[in-house]
């Protein structure tokens, strides 16, 4: 079905989207997969984020959560992380600082005593017809918020992170398909896939693992943020299963590579796209 019309401004809240998102809240059931483990989530507020969290915390895991400004949407992510039992630290600033990513390790660290997976998911997109349209600020900032932070964060971790540790990097299916209109982002996603290609093969003899997950289209507050309206409502309809996928449909695999059921699992790219091939 078309997604109800409906434009926010960039970042996007929860708060104002119609339908809500799934992020598992009623259905996630927990194994014990990552019980006495220690995550740091960027983007954790919303959408893919928050349902990593909530998975995570339910499989025993504790959680900082590291979010821009959306304070209300933060919130909401940990209310439902400490009710699965766990605690859950917000760190709220921009990622686009080096010194405040670093800050936000130590934080983890602090509280936690550890920090055992990081999940890079923090991310920024605009829809522009053409290349004349992007502006030149908009184009660094896309990279400074997709993927210079990877690499700030994943630095800070390294020296915490022991054997068993788990670095994930949210891509996305246009890492491969790269359409005209989101030039800038994919741009970033491909170099988020390469990154991790090539991190996975570095850390392999430390132990620590680096793999990558690539969304198709995530009904998020990224959504309504950064497309038209037009576009909004025929949102995921163009993939084989004609439908946007729901937050906690991407979730399960960050726990998986999270886990050590993943432990012969590094610098790889998964597909989560309703269909649409990654090759």
């Amino acid at each position: 079905m078309p997604q109800p019309t409906q434009q926010q401004k960039p970042p996007g809240v929860e708060t104002q989207m119609a339908p809500k998102p799934d992020h598992g809240e009623q259905s996630y059931q927990g194994c014990g997969r990552l019980v006495g483990k220690a995550a740091v989530i960027t983007g954790g507020d919303s959408g893919i984020g928050r349902a990593v969290a909530i998975a995570y915390a339910r499989e025993g895991a504790d959680v900082l959560v590291s979010y821009l400004n959306e304070e209300e949407d933060a919130q909401e992510t940990r209310r439902w992380v400490e009710r699965a039992g766990r605690r859950c630290v917000l760190a709220a600033g921009d990622i686009r600082d080096p010194a405040h990513c670093r800050a936000i390790i130590d934080r983890a660290v602090d509280e936690f005593g550890r920090v055992d997976i990081l999940v890079n998911n923090a991310a920024f997109q605009m829809t522009r017809e053409s290349l004349e349209e992007i502006p030149d600020e908009e184009w660094i900032y896309t990279f400074d918020v997709n993927i210079h932070p990877q690499f700030f964060l994943a630095k800070a971790a390294l020296k915490h992170m022991k054997p068993g540790s788990s670095i994930i990097n949210t891509t996305s299916v246009n890492s491969d398909k790269a359409p005209p209109k989101l030039i800038a982002y994919s741009a970033t996603k491909a170099a988020i896939a390469n990154f991790t290609a090539s991190l996975g093969q570095s850390l392999a003899d430390r132990g620590i693992r680096v793999n990558c997950v690539a969304p198709g289209p995530i009904w998020t507050p990224l959504i309504p943020a950064t497309m038209p309206p037009q576009q909004v409502e025929s949102f995921g309809q163009e993939v084989p299963m004609k439908r946007p996928g729901q937050p906690k449909e991407v979730a399960t695999l960050f726990v998986f590579l999270a886990s050590d059921d993943a432990s012969y699992v590094t610098g790889a790219r998964y597909a989560v796209t309703g269909g649409t091939p990654i090759l």
